[in-house]
């Protein structure tokens, strides 16, 4: 008997003869950006390296887009947030040792943010694998190890057969729920050898959707529908499942205020009369949040930043949904559903009744009053003035990627909408590189990057990157003299500081050595000059001299 399938594995006449007789001069590095045209990719990052460049080679006889950055790290920065605007997994072609090291940082961020990121580096050749003993330039003991413990899943070449069938397990794994960075690697030789293998046409390699079991959906339905207090926590797993959406119909269903994470900003409207909007680090909504007799927490870990430094401590039922089954009651006691935010959602929706509530909306604006009332006993009128510049600069709908810096600090909170940022693991200069890994996804509109001058000065050269491929990013570094959120947090601590203070250089003059158009504003004249530069094509750079403070979470 003839089942369907096989005849959809029956290749054609015509497919018969390509595969056959394939073109000749091509090699490994043919077959890996054949796999990745194949799987939909269209652009790749990277940086060459002596044992990587059989992939390099191999991308000029290619449709594929290649943007080269300076330094590996900020290559994963900017695959990283091209992975996030995106939601595809962003290929990154990286060098054997010292290339592939550069990353870790960047795809710990990655792996922290759920962002879908395709690392692909090269090794020594196959005969000198295992040991560290053949001198090879750049050779590592255990290359593998060093990602391990970093990526979301490792995967090996030893052939060419093999490429395409890693590669593809390694989108596979990067997309399926909880996103994240993966890593593979195929020796020098394997790269650079011609090879006879057809050409690789699509791969099949759909991500596996993480459904909840119906039974725990049920009772998580049950729980809402009768609960006197309930309130939503937010996550990232929320916009990452492009699920913000069904958040608000199950919220208005049930009548539950919703504070976003963090890492969650954008998954609720900010203005909603059920919006407790982002102020986690305000004692005031952890007070809120801590009296919900039922909590549910969608796509959050609840980990340090969404629990106001592990100060929270609900005393209701908690309801958590979280496709990473090792974040599922890892910090709190909870009903736990592994599954995607999106599936879940739905599946709550199809099940859960309404439930009146005339006074939640109140009860929200009671909170964000006191919420104002703390901010405005306390002095920082420059800071709000300044993140409210930066806001009303901003145009509808244009990215903005955050380092971490105390502006970015202020916008976790203060932000109205969504918002990228380092939060996840916290490294320095994401910023600038993410927001040219943003518009390289979307050359039509502007996109804004946030730094200190001390993130900044982690990814000053990609400055050449956004002038030689004309990149629409507009780089905004407030220049308070030093590690400002360190020097804060030292002074608080000890009482001084020790190693915060830096010595910088003239970032406008820096700038325009690159080409790149720049100038100096003052708080009064940020909005006029930050409009003025995200309107005008290419990149810019603004720098605003500044020293700010973070807000006290209480009246003080």
């Amino acid at each position: 008997m003839t089942h369907d399938h096989d005849l959809e594995l029956r290749p054609t006449p015509a497919q018969t003869e390509a595969a056959l007789n394939p073109p000749p001069g091509r090699t490994g590095g043919d077959l890996v950006v054949e796999t990745l045209r194949g799987l939909g990719a269209a652009t790749v990052f990277g940086l060459p390296g002596q044992h990587a460049l059989g992939m390099f080679d191999a991308l000029r006889r290619s449709d594929l887009t290649y943007i080269g950055l300076r330094v590996e790290n900020n290559a994963a920065f900017a695959a990283d947030a091209y992975g996030r605007v995106t939601g595809e997994a962003a290929p990154l072609l990286l060098s054997t040792g010292p290339g592939a090291l550069m990353s870790l940082a960047a795809l710990q961020e990655a792996a922290a943010a759920s962002a879908p990121v395709l690392a692909i580096g090269s090794q020594v050749p196959a005969a000198g694998l295992g040991g560290g003993r053949h001198g090879y330039l750049h050779e590592l003991r255990d290359q593998q190890a060093s990602f391990r413990d970093v990526v979301k899943s490792v995967h090996t070449v030893r052939t060419q057969s093999q490429i395409p069938s890693a590669i593809a397990a390694a989108w596979e794994s990067a997309l399926t729920a909880p996103h994240g960075p993966v890593w593979v690697e195929i020796p020098q030789d394997v790269l650079t050898a011609e090879t006879a293998l057809p050409v690789v046409t699509a791969m099949d390699a759909t991500p596996h959707e993480l459904v909840p079991r119906p039974e725990l959906t049920a009772v998580a339905a049950d729980l809402l529908a009768k609960a006197e207090r309930p309130a939503i926590i937010a996550g990232g797993g929320v916009v990452r499942s492009d699920a913000a959406g069904k958040l608000r119909a199950l919220a208005e269903r049930v009548n539950a205020p919703v504070v976003t994470t963090f890492g969650g900003k954008g998954a609720f409207p900010w203005e909603h009369p059920l919006s407790l909007q982002s102020w986690l680090e305000d004692r005031h909504t952890t007070d809120f949040l801590e009296d919900a007799d039922v909590l549910l927490v969608v796509g959050s870990g609840l980990g340090e930043l969404s629990s106001n430094y592990y100060t929270f401590k609900p005393r209701g039922r908690v309801v958590q949904i979280e496709a990473d089954a090792g974040k599922l009651e890892a910090n709190h006691p909870a009903l736990g559903i592994h599954a995607d935010a999106r599936l879940a959602l739905s599946a709550l929706l199809e099940t859960v009744g309404e439930r009146p509530d005339p006074e939640a909306a109140g009860r929200v604006a009671a909170v964000l009053a006191k919420v104002q009332e703390r901010l405005d006993s306390q002095e920082l009128a420059l800071e709000r003035q300044i993140i409210t510049a930066v806001r009303a600069a901003l145009p509808h709908k244009a990215p903005s990627f955050w380092d971490m810096t105390i502006l970015a600090y202020w916008a976790w909170s203060a932000w109205p909408g969504a918002m990228h940022s380092a939060q996840g693991a916290g490294g320095l200069g994401y910023g600038f590189p993410a927001a040219i890994g943003a518009a390289v996804a979307d050359p039509t509109r502007p996109v804004l990057a946030v730094s200190g001058d001390g993130g900044a000065m982690y990814s000053i050269a990609e400055l050449a990157t956004a002038r030689q491929y004309d990149l629409n990013v507009t780089w905004l570094i407030v220049d308070d003299g030093g590690y400002g959120i360190l020097r804060e947090y030292m002074t608080d601590a000890f009482g001084e500081t020790t190693g915060t203070e830096l010595s910088r250089p003239d970032f406008v003059a820096l700038a325009e050595s690159f080409g790149v158009p720049a100038l100096r504003t003052s708080p009064d004249q940020l909005t006029e000059d930050l409009t003025k530069s995200l309107a005008t094509p290419g990149p810019s750079v603004v720098v605003l001299p500044a020293v700010l403070k973070m807000f006290a979470p209480t009246h003080v």
